[in-house]
């Protein structure tokens, strides 16, 4: 069955990345000795791609990751069934994701999105396309470093919230997992305090990926730089291979009221999550005296 399955997800694969005809090839024009040579006086010429055309290229990549998800994970699904569905669509996703990085930007062409728009990834210094090694650090941030994160922090939270008592509800399929008994036997050794403190920095962390995200995303908006944080790590821009006429200094100045309302609206997000989180300890805090107390009684 898994080579069936192995079969039926490298069909899917290559179905949606010939979805258009360009789907490994470079850019046409000037763009074209960029992507094969890496030669650096093309480069020279194209300027910085702007927000729109970053967020339309990332718009249309989610457009067809989407595709390719749910054809993957609809080919599981038959091969499979519903159960093993639900317990593998995260790996899916991933797969999905790596897929068609991997046969776009680690292999050293325009994903889709970037095709659509006309924009060139380059490395910091502007000339040159990134290296294989920049663009397989990319993917890697940007696919397998989040569900990394996801995976690891999701059942510990868990553990954590459960509180060692007997309100734990059971778990089954891939919950019995033996990273999912590491944390579980682990949590079980901690102290109250200790359960409590690992509890509150599990949801700090948690939440403050959250709000590192959209606040890069916010100041994307203003200063037009890097719409991912995985590009900024990697230190990887576009130049636009199309001069867009006319609007640009309109377009900047929309998408910075844009940036600077979002930022507002995150404060005002955290503010309330750090409430809500204050009012949840003490209802916590206040259920366990009560219950201590008619354990007494």
């Amino acid at each position: 069955m898994m080579s069936r399955l192995g079969s039926a997800f490298v069909r899917v694969t290559l179905t949606v990345c010939a979805a258009r005809p360009k789907c490994t090839s470079s850019v046409t024009g000037p763009a074209r000795g960029v992507r094969r040579r890496g030669v650096s006086s093309p480069t020279r010429a194209m300027a910085l791609a702007g927000a729109p055309e970053v967020i339309r290229a990332a718009q249309k990549d989610d457009y067809y990751l989407g595709g390719l998800r749910s054809a993957a994970g609809g080919a599981l699904h038959s091969l499979a069934g519903a159960k093993k569905w639900l317990e593998w669509r995260k790996e899916i996703e991933l797969l999905s994701d790596i897929a068609y990085f991997g046969l776009t930007t680690i292999a050293g062409y325009q994903t889709l999105g970037e095709e659509y728009v006309g924009i060139i990834q380059v490395d910091p210094s502007q000339q040159r396309v990134p290296s294989r090694l920049r663009r397989g650090v990319l993917v890697a941030l940007h696919a397998v470093l989040p569900y990394l994160l996801d995976k690891a922090l999701l059942p510990l939270e868990q553990e954590l919230q459960a509180d060692g008592d007997s309100t734990r509800l059971p778990s089954g399929g891939r919950s019995r997992s033996g990273a999912r008994r590491w944390v579980r036997h682990h949590a079980a050794t901690l102290t109250e305090q200790q359960r409590r403190t690992l509890q509150r920095a599990v949801f700090i962390l948690r939440q403050g990926l959250a709000c590192l995200h959209r606040f890069h995303v916010a100041w994307f908006y203003i200063h037009g730089a890097f719409y991912h944080l995985a590009k900024r790590a990697a230190g990887i821009r576009y130049l636009r291979a199309r001069r867009l006429a006319g609007e640009d200094l309109r377009v900047r100045t929309s998408y910075r009221l844009l940036g600077l309302i979002s930022l507002l609206h995150l404060a005002l997000s955290m503010g309330l999550q750090v409430y809500s989180f204050r009012q949840k300890q003490r209802a916590r805090k206040e259920w366990r005296l009560h219950r201590n107390l008619s354990h007494r009684r």
